[in-house]
């Protein structure tokens, strides 16, 4: 099947895949997870109690050559035998790939990110910034050291979120190597002015909230009458926000479970108190905080937390007059402030009192989990670098007796407890669980509804079925600026019931949500699609799966994420996957690029004029008859859905270039475009630098190529980044570029 390409909306007619152009090429198989010991570092079963521990000397020091001798673990204070024991290292290897990023200009565009599969993936890292109770002034040193991990401390082999506690749940982004995703999200913290924090991260001495009595505002005095009411709704407000940072918190922690290995949480908050200021417990701050730790513990999740605060002092700050202030008339008398001696005594202790409540959470939060706490430093990225600087751990089980899953009784919680025979070493793990194993604690979704939501709200694609989503950005002077979708299902993941007629059903629930920076859903689409097929076209879908489209429009530039969720009804096993699609400003006039098509071609000649991109309707030398207006027959695997390629294909790419400068000249664009390909975040191909003409007074190009597949290429990942810079616009706007990940069998 042959496509035209001399209609405007280029991608968009490319981007129309059906069941009948598959082809025998295998469904492409769904990740599995690595098959080492160190898959699932947490196992509670009822015939093993598997948990990490990191042993570090007098200093700090990571120790890793301990062996299981060298150990002793306890359950409720009963020495257990141990059973099984291995040393896990984190560390990148030796010759691990750079992951540093050059430093751009203009005229430079940056690599595309490092693309990881689930086996190399080294570190898995939830930066959580709780906003619901971070300060104004707190929020300013945490976005500036969020921003120098991302650009000194990510290394090879780590996927990195950042998150914020206040935000929806489109703010989960998808974990990610890309440092200007991670820049982005960055930009986009800001001081929650409805949260449980202030301006500063403390108030003055004197100030109502370390005092329990209202102050008489006229007489500048305190009363007795209602002396709790502020408390209470101080109280109150502390004990909602502290609930919502641990429902954010626990949200974490299952899109966390998805991911392979030990998992590493860092939260930076100026406070997480368990017990209000009259010193009564948060009931419901307590049975959730209790809630999310056995949660991290089952999911090999290690929370470490920072007190965004830095030095703390318990001492007033000396921009307030503990004694006096002038008045403001000028005259230079003194007015009293109404602070005596012992009132100054009582609110320095409340502030003292508050440091300690206030770091409570967060040190019983760190210790549950195997982690620490970081305070009294106020260089927040040091901070971060010392909780994720870890070299490896140590993974020690034992078999449980059969009291420690009764069923029968109460599911009490088990203490654990790691001791070392060396001298001088100090040992963090995890608290202990609760007395059921893992597959009964984990929640059952049961309705359709709640199995689609519950893939739906997950930060990570799931593999029940064999799912690949591709979303491209486009621009159309009829319908402005929209993303056109493809979900494809692999033919393995469907379930065919032969109906009285002689076809076969498959049918599928497909819910897209697209969310915006703010977490906030600015789209949905549900619906099923149900599928009859007959004789071939049976096998071809049964053998090549099947795809959807999907168009979204998009009203606003900005980052949005695009998740969905695919149900196989007859089985109901699920499916999900996510895409960051950042949408250009195009009112601000810069040279942007829509999304890219991508798609190999059975047409294996490739001419040299051929390989060379060419504009619609261009006039640019040396040949364009020999490619304009067809394509090559694609099949499904190789098709822009699935993107799979052998060694030697010839691969068509397509886009559209907007806002682009004409030559005073000739009125025409004039544009030059380079292709480079890179394979595990090495780059193994540039292409020379062509050039591109588009029509008479058009600022909108569509551009396409050829390129042809070596026959030595290896087998893996590839990313295809297309540059383009416009000669004739300013330095500043003059380079824009994309790129789009592929499959080599």
């Amino acid at each position: 099947m042959k496509q035209s390409i001399l209609s405007s909306g280029l991608i968009c007619t490319l981007l129309t895949v059906t069941a009948g152009q598959q082809s025998t090429t295998p469904t492409q198989p769904t990740p599995q997870k690595p098959t080492s010991d160190t898959a699932e570092v947490v196992r509670i079963t009822t015939n093993l109690v598997q948990i990490d521990a990191v042993v570090t000397d007098r200093r700090g020091q990571h120790i890793a050559d301990l062996g299981a001798e060298e150990f002793e673990i306890y359950e409720d204070g009963r020495p257990q035998q141990i059973s099984y024991f291995s040393y896990v290292s984190v560390q990148p290897e030796s010759n691990a790939r750079s992951t540093e990023t050059p430093k751009s200009d203009n005229k430079t565009p940056p690599r595309p990110p490092e693309q990881l599969r689930p086996e190399q993936v080294r570190r898995s890292i939830a930066l959580i910034v709780d906003d619901l109770g971070l300060s104004f002034e707190s929020t300013h040193f945490v976005r500036n050291a969020l921003r120098k991990f991302v650009d000194e401390q990510m290394k090879s082999g780590d996927i990195v979120a950042i998150i914020r506690t206040g935000a929806g749940v489109g703010a989960l982004q998808q974990f990610t190597t890309d440092k200007r995703l991670l820049h982005a999200a960055i930009d986009r913290l800001k001081w929650n002015a409805f949260g449980r924090r202030g301006i500063a991260a403390f108030g003055a001495i004197g100030d109502d909230a370390y005092y329990t009595e209202p102050r008489d505002n006229k007489r500048g005095t305190f009363t007795s009458t209602g002396a709790d009411e502020p408390t209470k709704v101080d109280d109150f407000r502390d004990e909602v926000f502290t609930v919502g940072t641990l429902g954010a918190l626990n949200y974490v922690v299952r899109g966390l479970k998805e991911l392979p290995g030990r998992k590493s949480a860092v939260l930076l908050t100026d406070a997480l108190n368990l017990f209000s200021s009259t010193g009564s417990q948060n009931y419901r701050a307590l049975d959730s905080l209790r809630r999310l730790i056995d949660l991290a513990n089952r999911s090999s999740v290690v929370f470490y937390t920072i007190d965004a605060r830095g030095l703390l002092s318990g001492n007033d700050s000396a921009d307030n007059a503990l004694v006096g202030q002038t008045k403001g008339d000028g005259s230079g008398e003194i007015a009293s402030t109404g602070l005596s001696g012992s009132r100054i005594m009582t609110d320095l202790r409340s502030r003292s009192l508050e440091i300690f409540e206030a770091q409570n959470g967060m040190s019983y939060l760190a210790r549950q989990t195997g982690g620490l706490l970081v305070t009294n430093n106020n260089d927040i990225a040091q901070g971060i670098r010392r909780v994720l600087d870890q070299k490896g751990f140590y993974l020690i089980g034992y078999r449980p007796g059969e009291s420690t899953f009764n069923t029968a009784g109460r599911r009490n919680f088990h203490r654990l407890e790691v001791r070392v025979k060396r001298s001088g070493l100090s040992v963090r793990t995890r608290s202990g669980f609760y007395g059921v194993n893992t597959e009964a604690a984990q929640p059952v979704s049961r309705t359709p509804q709640q199995q689609l939501i519950a893939a739906l709200t997950s930060p990570f694609a799931t593999g029940a079925l064999d799912l690949r989503l591709t979303s491209v950005f486009l621009n159309d002077a009829t319908y402005s600026s929209f993303v056109r979708s493809l979900i494809h299902v692999g033919g393995d993941s469907l379930t065919f019931t032969e109906e009285p007629d002689g076809t076969h059903k498959a049918s599928v629930d497909v819910i897209a949500v697209t969310f915006n920076d703010e977490g906030v859903a600015v789209d949905q689409r549900f619906r099923t699609e149900t599928v009859k097929v007959r004789g071939d076209e049976y096998r071809a879908a049964r053998r090549d799966g099947i795809t959807f489209g999907i168009n979204l429009p998009v009203k606003k530039p900005g980052a949005f994420q695009l998740r969905i969720a695919v149900r196989d009804v007859p089985t109901e096993r699920i499916g999900s996957a996510n895409q960051f699609i950042e949408v250009p400003n195009l009112k601000k006039n810069r040279l942007a690029l829509s999304g890219l098509y991508l798609a190999g071609s059975t047409n294996q000649r490739l001419s040299p004029a051929s390989s060379q991109s060419v504009a619609q309707g261009g006039t640019s030398a040396p040949s364009v008859e020999t490619t304009q207006g067809e394509l090559g027959e694609q099949d499904a695997q190789s098709g822009p859905a699935v993107r799979r390629f052998r060694p030697g294909m010839v691969i068509d790419y397509g886009y559209e270039a907007y806002n682009v400068q004409l030559d005073r000249t000739t009125g025409r664009a004039q544009l030059q475009t380079q292709i480079r390909l890179f394979r595990e975040n090495q780059q193994v191909y540039t292409s020379q630098v062509r050039n591109l003409v588009g029509r008479p007074s058009a600022k909108q190009v569509v551009a396409r190529g050829r390129l042809q597949l070596g026959q030595d290429l290896k087998p893996g990942d590839y990313i295809l980044q297309v540059i383009v810079t416009d000669v004739a616009a300013k330095d500043k706007t003059r380079v824009a570029s994309q790129w789009i990940p592929f499959d080599i069998d």
